[in-house]
């Protein structure tokens, strides 16, 4: 099987296993796991931030800055695709109150112009905005860095707080070569997943001001996330900071070469092909077509009536060359079969 579902199906390699086997541990709790510490201070250089903290999860990663900064009748503006409406079970209003008032997007994308003009200031009769938040890679497609930049000096004069997730921030530092500390800078706070294209077990990294962390760990407990010796984990996000970042690049190859095979087809309308993600349409039923290629061993998903295809180490690049060749010779017929 080709699992082209997620880049979330990752595998950790054996010498991230070796990693993990050989960590120094400690109670995390009490701020004593070395290794976990070490991670930490990766991220924060990395993303340019004072501080850094591991949490459980993407999903956790996002809610922790609407706990702090957005609450009951206070609203977060961002695109209708982002991560937090769509695939988070309704966590930042239901955990935090947060309302998400919908910008219009181009594919995720917001206007800094649309962005500006969805801002409330204080009414007694309505929410009023104190966030807005921006994911990159949204879809795979790395966010402009102008349109970030101009989102962020709006937010600065409205006194609002900007949260990125950036949960494959990693790819758009690598398609872009602008460096992750630039795309951070445009951002309050920060955080990306360790558990995607860098191939590791578990984990999230969220990353902000001192004092935005102190409170961020205080979060992390009440919503169940304190964790004790998590090196073990954390060696993993050492050695993928470490190893697996350059190597994004072969995914986003990859994802280039499926992408023209598709294109090459006449049944597939690529409407995305960014990073390591393609969505794609088709004049036949998606649910029919991801069936058909189920059977030759290719896996992918049917989302919001798209194909979605995501690269990740998973798939080498002989892997891509035969997953090109069924693409190219799948006859229609089946599509309906």
């Amino acid at each position: 099987m080709y699992d082209l579902r997620s880049d979330t199906f990752t595998q950790p390699s054996d010498e991230m296993r070796k990693a993990m086997y050989t960590a120094e541990t400690g109670d995390d709790v009490y701020g004593e796991d070395p290794t976990a510490n070490r991670l930490q201070e990766m991220a924060a250089a990395i993303t340019g931030k004072e501080e850094s903290l591991i949490v459980s999860s993407g999903c956790m990663g996002n809610l922790i800055p609407h706990m702090i900064k957005g609450g009951r009748g206070k609203e977060v503006l961002c695109a209708a695709s982002s991560h937090i409406v769509q695939h988070e079970i309704g966590a930042v209003v239901s955990l935090s109150g947060t309302l998400p008032v919908i910008v219009p997007s181009d594919n995720g994308i917001m206007a800094p112009a649309d962005v500006r003009k969805s801002i409330h200031g204080y009414a007694y009769d309505m929410s009023e905005t104190s966030m807005i938040e921006v994911e990159n890679t949204i879809s795979g497609q790395p966010y402009p860095l102008p349109f970030l930049k101009e989102i962020k000096k709006t937010a600065e004069e409205h006194k609002l707080w900007v949260h990125m997730d950036g949960a494959r921030i990693f790819n758009a530092s690598v398609e872009t070569r602008i460096p992750v500390s630039e795309y951070a800078a445009c951002s309050d706070d920060i955080t990306f997943c360790l558990s995607k294209g860098l191939g590791c077990p578990a984990f999230s990294v969220l990353s902000s001001t001192h004092d935005f962390i102190k409170e961020a760990k205080r979060c992390r407990k009440l919503l169940g996330g304190g964790m004790r010796q998590i090196g073990i984990l954390a060696a993993a996000g050492i050695y993928a900071l470490e190893h697996n970042v350059e190597r994004l690049k072969a995914d986003h190859a990859n994802r280039a070469a499926i992408s023209s095979a598709l294109e090459e087809t006449g049944w597939a309308e690529i409407v995305i092909s960014a990073t390591n993600m393609i969505f794609f349409r088709s004049q036949f039923p998606i649910d029919s077509i991801v069936s058909a290629f189920k059977k030759k061993g290719v896996l992918f998903l049917q989302d919001a009536g798209m194909g979605r295809i995501v690269l990740s180490l998973n798939v080498t690049e002989k892997d891509t060359e035969e997953i090109c060749a069924i693409i190219r010779n799948m006859d229609t017929k089946e599509f309906s079969a």
